[in-house]
């Protein structure tokens, strides 16, 4: 019998190695190589076929484009992030740490589509008693919910031709295996390989499928990088294990847009959708606090609002500390720079602390006017004005620019009763907002002025 033998495939780019290195021969990629077991050649072809159906050539133009019919999961915060709701023939991957609810959300979505659809949950991780255990606790109706504890990709096949289900769980990629390969179920050729099938079954029948995955100790998608690429979108579960609060984020969607953001609140009966999150973020938001200012961020299509907290200190070590949560540190040390250099306020001798309250994760630039004014309140002890939000990107020439969704930012902030806002020149509203005091800057030395008052 011949020995088996071994390969190393990288994680990020899929390249093969005979033996292991460091680096990745293929991508450059430092510790992404994995060991896997050589399969055996397939006797034919049948293996290697396109995901979606095959058509003859034919002039863009001449292809009739319509729009994918939706339809709902029964949870408004997950149609929000899927763009709209389920799409026949999709296939989605989501994303998670261990006990942050992916189980739990996705029981309770198939059992509200099970009432006018044919739903499956393949479950290879779980027993079926665990599985009606948990539909029991959340008090789901599972009665039309067809469920079958396999891990084999074969049966895993055979199963949905036959029982042919509008939308199917496969929780989780990371346990399904195949006969046609030698590696061990969550190997990188595994993982690979099972997607691809799936994703090919669910294209040709129209099954929405839903692929549930592991996440590493980084917080990425365990298994190959080009299982992102493989699936039409890709849904990450955030958020603290300690927290009531969870969110989900689009980073990718085929359907709909990216960076969309459902929130939900953890109870004893599951997942419920929070339709004001921007409540939660203020829940407990003082007015007369120093160092606390209210951002405007848009999460894709949705305006939050979130409370950004400074604590500016005298710094006891040779070196003062910057430390952020929820921004990005280096962006930081470089709007100290520029507020030093435009506005006259230095904190080198001071240790300074970032966070946005809540838990949320902020990326966009829009954010830099509203943690130079925390900042500037903590360094100077004074609260902001009261009932103040702003928004703002600042540039390295203590300009404030301006940034997109100017008007849903302002009328988000009416609704939650706030009065005044600071806002670049460029997104002053046109017509006056009422109830809304609009103080429209171009530098940031304006800005910090402003709040001298």
């Amino acid at each position: 019998m011949a020995k088996a033998k071994s390969l190393y495939v990288c994680n990020d780019c899929g390249g093969i190695s005979p033996k292991w290195q460091g680096q990745c021969p293929h991508c450059a990629a430092w510790n992404s190589l994995t060991e896997t077991i050589q399969a055996p050649a397939p006797a034919a072809n049948s293996r290697f076929q396109s995901l979606a159906a095959r058509s003859d050539v034919q002039c863009l133009a001449d292809v009739q484009a319509e729009e994918a019919p939706r339809a709902t999961s029964g949870i408004d915060e997950l149609d929000r992030v899927l763009g709209g709701g389920l799409v026949r023939g999709a296939v989605v991957l989501i994303g998670g740490d261990p006990g942050i609810g992916k189980s739990t959300l996705l029981l309770q979505a198939l059992s509200a589509v099970s009432l006018q659809r044919r739903v499956l949950y393949i479950t290879g991780e779980e027993s079926a008693q665990q599985v009606a255990l948990r539909a029991s606790r959340l008090a789901v109706d599972a009665s039309q919910v067809r469920l079958l504890a396999e891990i084999r990709l074969e049966q895993m096949l055979a199963t949905l031709a036959t029982e042919r289900p509008d939308v199917a769980v496969i929780d989780s990629i990371q346990t399904a295996y195949s006969d046609a390969l030698q590696s061990a179920p969550g190997s990188v050729a595994q993982v690979r390989e099972c997607a691809a099938q799936l994703t090919r079954a669910a294209k040709q029948s129209g099954t929405t499928m839903i692929l549930v995955g592991h996440v590493t100790k980084e917080g990425a998608l365990a298994g190959p990088r080009v299982l992102e690429h493989i699936v039409d979108t890709v849904l990450y579960f955030e958020g603290d294990t300690h927290s009531n609060f969870r969110m989900i984020r689009a980073i990718k969607n085929r359907f709909g847009a990216v960076n969309e953001l459902g929130v939900f609140a953890m109870t004893e009966r599951g997942l419920k959708g929070v339709s004001n999150p921007s409540a939660i973020f203020l829940s407990s938001h003082r007015d007369d606090v120093p160092g606390s200012s209210v951002l405007v961020t848009m999460e894709g299509s949705r305006p939050l609002l979130v409370e950004i907290q400074a604590l500016v200190d005298e710094t006891h070590a040779p070196q003062a500390r910057r430390l952020s949560v929820g921004l990005e540190q280096n962006r930081l040390a470089m709007l100290l720079a520029v507020l030093h250099r435009h506005a006259g306020i230095a904190c080198f001798d001071q240790d300074v602390f970032i966070n946005a309250v809540g838990g949320v994760r902020i990326a966009e630039p829009a954010a830099d006017l509203a943690v130079l004014l925390a900042i500037v309140s903590s360094l100077r002890d004074r609260p902001l004005p009261d009932k103040l939000v702003v928004f703002g990107e600042v540039g390295l020439g203590g300009e404030v620019r301006p940034v997109a969704h100017g008007q849903d930012r302002l009328k988000e902030a009416v609704k939650l009763g706030f009065t005044r806002a600071i806002v670049p020149q460029a997104n002053c509203p046109r017509q006056p907002i009422e109830g809304l005091e609009v103080v429209a800057v171009e530098r940031l030395a304006q800005a910090v002025e402003y709040c001298k008052t």
